[in-house]
Order: structure tokens, then C-alpha cells, then sequence
């Protein structure tokens, strides 16, 4: 308009109902070196972290950027993942509804994970969840573990919790179905959740946690002993448990989030 019919800037701009500092704005270029570095360096060391809790993470250290912003620089420089889902079938829609929670130590969560050491030897690891809060309460290793083994790591927590669950979600393993284990539900009146036979689904939160065990621990270490994989999954526990933001919670650590939550008193 203002070539063609020689008006000024300001009145073409008035014409077309456009805000005069829309016009006039020219943008600033902006400096991204800083906020790229940072999340190269928490991408770098947290390998299997994706932008979501990249993104929580940024936040924490106080950057206010947009996460629009923070995608398209995760993107430009290459930290996406790349991970590909299985896709849901139908059959999936038709899931039983889940229990609700609404405090910590009303549902544990319980199972085993294999691997194996750098020599070939395989391993078990035993891991406990509670399903509220996201707490990791054990991943306990051995070369063979059994029901009394289960129940050592129960009674070792329940010590360290002054309390044990009101229900545990475990599947039809010969470990949770052994005598020592019934027994020892029945002494302290735990309930034990079974899943029906060839239903991963029914106990899907120790198999989320799992997944995220082998992805982020498991695959990225290199075990000489059952020792050194009892250290590792050591401080792996403390930083899920510490550290990790968790999106099924809103992005608080399982500890943040337990302290904020009731606790059932329930012996």
C-alpha cells in the first residue's frame, strides 16, 4: 500500500487494522548457545532422558524459555530419542479400570527383570514399586533368588517402613506363589494380587518401571560382578527415587511427592 498508493506506513497500517508496534517490530536475534549446551550436558549424561523430563529438569535450574522454543532446539541439535512404540490394538480399549489410590503403602507393586553379567553369567533382579507415590523400594540382585529370598526383601522393608502394604500386584511366578511367600502375607496380612495368566497388563506399573530399569540402568552399564550391578542399581534406585522427574505424578520426585502425600495407617 505504501508503494502502490504512496500513503504512509502509519495510515496503510491503520487501514489493514494492524497494531502500529506490529508493524514497526523488527526481531531481535536471540543467543542459544547457552541453553543448547545445557541440555547437550543433561542428555549427555541422562542418555535415555527424553525432552519431556529434559524439559523439567531445565525448569528446575530456573530457565523460563518456552517450551516451543526448547523443542525446536532439542530437535536442531539431535537428542530426540527416536524410540519406536508397538501400536495399540483394539483390544487394548477393553482394559480393566484401575484401582484407585489415594495414599502411599496401599499397593505395592512386585516382579522380576534378568540380565546378565559381562562374562555371560545371567542374574536376577528382584524390584518393588509402590504404586502411588512411584517410590522404588528395592531392586535386589542375585544369581537365584526364591520365594525366601522374596520374603527377606519384604521383611526388610517392612522394617524400614514400620509397615508393610495392604495389597501387593505380583504375577503367577513360582516365587509368589511358594508356601514361604503365602505364609508370609498371611502373618501379616497382606493381600496378594495375581495376575490372570498371560495379562502383563494387569500389573502394568512394575512393567513401566521395567521398561525404564532396562532402558536407563541395565543397558547402560557394564556389570564384572554381582556386586558392582548391586551398586549400580544402588545409586540408579536413589536417582529414580531423588531425582527423576515423574510424569505420572505430575513431575515431582517419588520422594517430593510421598512427602506430600497421606500415609495409610492402617496396623
Amino acid at each position: 500500500m505504501v508503494a502502490d498508493y504512496s500513503v504512509s506506513g502509519r495510515r496503510a497500517a491503520r487501514l489493514i487494522l494492524l497494531a502500529q508496534s506490529t508493524a514497526n517490530y523488527i526481531p531481535v536475534p536471540r543467543n542459544d548457545e547457552a541453553i543448547k549446551m545445557r541440555m547437550r550436558d543433561i542428555a549427555a549424561v541422562l542418555v535415555r532422558y527424553g525432552f519431556g523430563r529434559i524439559v523439567v529438569l531445565i525448569r528446575r535450574e530456573g530457565w523460563k524459555d518456552n517450551h516451543k522454543r526448547l523443542y525446536r532446539i532439542y530437535r536442531e541439535e539431535g537428542l530426540d530419542l527416536r524410540s519406536k512404540r508397538p501400536r495399540r490394538n483394539r483390544s487394548a480399549a477393553q482394559r480393566l479400570d484401575r484401582p484407585t489410590l489415594t495414599q502411599t503403602h496401599q499397593l505395592w507393586s512386585m516382579d522380576f527383570v534378568l540380565d546378565q553379567l559381562f562374562d555371560g553369567r545371567k542374574f536376577r533382579i528382584l524390584t518393588v514399586v509402590d504404586n502411588y507415590s512411584r517410590q522404588c523400594h528395592a531392586v535386589h540382585c542375585g544369581q537365584s533368588l526364591r520365594g525366601e529370598n522374596v520374603v527377606s526383601v519384604l521383611e526388610e522393608l517392612k522394617q524400614t517402613a514400620k509397615k508393610p502394604p495392604q495389597r501387593i500386584q505380583v504375577d503367577n511366578g513360582s516365587e509368589f506363589i511358594s508356601k514361604t511367600m503365602d505364609r508370609w502375607a498371611y502373618d501379616n496380612n497382606v493381600t496378594l494380587d495375581f495376575s490372570r495368566p498371560g495379562k502383563p497388563t494387569d500389573n502394568s506399573y512394575i512393567e513401566s518401571f521395567n521398561g525404564k530399569l532396562r532402558d536407563e540402568c541395565l543397558n547402560t552399564n557394564w556389570f564384572l560382578s554381582l556386586k558392582d550391578a548391586q551398586q549400580k542399581l544402588n545409586a540408579w534406585k536413589e536417582d529414580c527415587n531423588h531425582f527423576r522427574p515423574h510424569s505420572s505424578i505430575g513431575n515431582p520426585t517419588p520422594i517430593q511427592f510421598e512427602k506430600q502425600a497421606p500415609t495409610s495407617h492402617f496396623l
